[in-house]
């Protein structure tokens, strides 16, 4: 009896083992990388399949918080997808968890110097040797949606766009340059980026013959898909987000 006990416990603990191995080998290797912006650099947290190999790209934007450590977790997470990605560090090493500093962050930072960062974050992937070159997408939360889109206007060869509750642009010339198909998810709840402006963007959109799917989750609000958002945070509907994007990128990117 103790002999099979103790062989029963070996075959578990050489299965959790040969888990833990696996979990491992698989993990995305990560690391601060620099690139080049005009005359200056900027920094950025990378995330990569372990396995090597040429794969679709994603250029992450982060909230107004800053890259925060769950904005490097959703890169790990997309890493582990199969994609390499990029948040580039729009506010140079700042980070706050103060809604009144993020947003004098969010304020004190030039449009025109972020976007022009993140075309300097796609340009640097689309020289990696292990980038598909041709199959480049964007992803962004609350400022990073925003982003994210204005980067689908300002960049025609980007494949592939996901708004996370961002601002939506209103512009129809601004509109018309975009080529890529749009994602998006929002809250029916959020009171900055509202069901009328969510269902006008989307008309517009339309009218142009533009490739868009959004996504209204009732009972939730802005930031719902960040679990440190401690009253805002919506398990469900950020795991139906999640899902959604997965197979969003999974027909644009590959």
């Amino acid at each position: 009896m103790k002999n099979t006990l103790r062989a029963a416990l070996a075959i578990v603990a050489i299965g959790l083992l040969t888990v833990l191995l696996t979990v491992r080998a698989d993990a995305p290797k990560t690391e601060t990388v620099s690139f080049p912006n005009g005359a200056g650099t900027v920094s950025g947290f990378l995330a990569t399949p372990d396995k090597p190999g040429r794969y679709p790209a994603l250029v992450v934007v982060h909230e107004w918080w800053g890259l925060t450590d769950w904005v490097k977790g959703q890169t790990q997470k997309l890493a582990e997808q199969g994609y390499i990605a990029l948040a580039p560090d729009l506010y140079r090493g700042q980070v706050t968890s103060d809604p009144e500093v993020a947003h004098e962050l969010m304020r004190g930072l030039p449009a025109d110097r972020a976007l022009s960062d993140l075309k300097a974050a796609f340009a640097y992937l689309a020289t990696r040797k292990d980038v598909d070159r041709g199959h480049i997408g964007s992803i962004g939360w609350c400022m990073g949606g925003g982003f994210s889109l204005q980067l689908a206007i300002h960049e025609p060869h980007l494949a592939a766009c996901v708004v996370n509750y961002g601002a939506l642009a209103t512009d129809p010339n601004d509109l018309q340059q975009i080529v890529a198909p749009i994602l998006g998810n929002f809250g029916a709840d959020d009171r900055g980026i509202t069901p009328a402006d969510v269902q006008a963007f989307e008309t517009t959109m339309r009218s142009m013959n533009r490739r868009v799917d959004l996504k209204e989750y009732d009972g939730a609000g802005h930031g719902f898909e960040n679990s440190t958002n401690t009253t805002g945070y919506r398990p469900d509907s950020a795991a139906d987000a999640w899902a959604r994007t997965v197979a969003f990128l999974n027909r644009a990117l590959h």
